[in-house]
């Protein structure tokens, strides 16, 4: 079985036995009745930087190089932002401006520690800069080695499958799996959504038919938290006070492994309630949207120091 056929169902063993976290599908249906009178957007088009104005090669050569060094742990006290002409920015919109800025000047991102050190500099040290900077090396090693560029390895791959599974055997940081109750889990975010990502750009700039209809979703952090604020998802007290407080909540724990699985159930449930009208990564889109309206959010996320999301 491939590991993107064992992401369909790994999970399903957690929500099944979930302890910490619970599934409110009545909150659910009042969210498939607002997904179902709106329109279901791509994140990447609510960018203010414009990536999609990039040519095909470029933006599938920075998706790579955002995803290896990006898309995960942002979190902190304080939280690390900088200051951009947009104003003060954080998370992903914050690292995707420099990395962005970065490669319209030079494409080349084989730097030193130091000069990576200094382009994410910010408030304050942004979390695990020493792992991005490691997964940026073994990036740059794979294509030293190929001796190309990464958009003509993955041109002509238009569906997930073979794309995922590309991704995921070239570049060993994508790796994203856990064990619960001795049942090993297989989430792949960060694949996951460079897969999606670079499906939906080939999409709208060839205007050819892409299918990413395989992927389930990102067990991330933020999409948990809009679910929370939507009522969607439920914790139990003692997980409820450690998010609250805002206690740390180990990587492969239990509470952290549930959140997760969680998470991929209600975008599987309003996948099939909605007669499979749109793929799970874009109802993964939709609700990390919701999300960026920080005063909606009136619950916290949790925070798990990991590599993952």
């Amino acid at each position: 079985m491939s590991i993107i056929e064992e992401m369909n169902l790994s999970y399903k063993y957690v929500v099944n036995n979930s302890i910490h976290v619970k599934i409110n599908y009545t909150a659910v249906d009042k969210m498939i009745k607002i997904i179902k009178n709106s329109n279901v957007k791509y994140w990447l088009e609510t960018n203010p930087f414009g990536v999609l104005d990039m040519e095909l090669e470029d933006i599938i050569n920075f998706l790579l190089i955002y995803h290896t060094i990006g898309d995960y742990c942002f979190w902190g006290e304080p939280k690390w932002e900088i200051e951009t002409e947009y104003g003060k920015l954080d998370g992903s919109y914050a690292i995707m401006n420099l990395i962005i800025n970065r490669y319209k000047e030079n494409q080349n991102f084989d730097m030193s520690y130091e000069e990576f050190k200094s382009l994410l500099k910010g408030n304050v040290e942004i979390p695990l800069l020493e792992n991005r900077y490691n997964n940026l090396a073994e990036m740059n090693r794979f294509l030293k080695k190929s001796q190309t560029d990464f958009f003509k390895m993955i041109k002509d791959m238009y569906d997930d499958v073979q794309l995922f599974t590309f991704i995921v055997e070239s570049f060993p940081y994508f790796q994203d799996e856990s064990e619960y109750d001795g049942h090993k889990v297989y989430f792949y975010k960060r694949a996951q959504l460079l897969t999606s990502d670079i499906l939906h750009v080939i999409a709208i700039k060839k205007g050819i038919k892409t299918d990413y209809s395989h992927l389930i979703g990102c067990a991330d952090y933020k999409i948990p938290q809009v679910m929370r604020c939507y009522n969607m998802l439920e914790f139990d007290k003692y997980l409820e006070n450690k998010i609250d407080s805002k206690e740390e909540i180990k990587e492969n724990s239990k509470a952290e492994i549930e959140i997760r699985a969680c998470d991929l159930e209600v975008i599987n449930y309003i996948y099939e309630k909605l007669e499979r009208k749109y793929p799970k990564m874009d109802i993964n889109d939709y609700i990390w949207l919701l999300g960026q309206d920080k005063s909606k959010m009136t619950k916290l996320y949790h925070r798990t120091l990991t590599s993952h999301y």
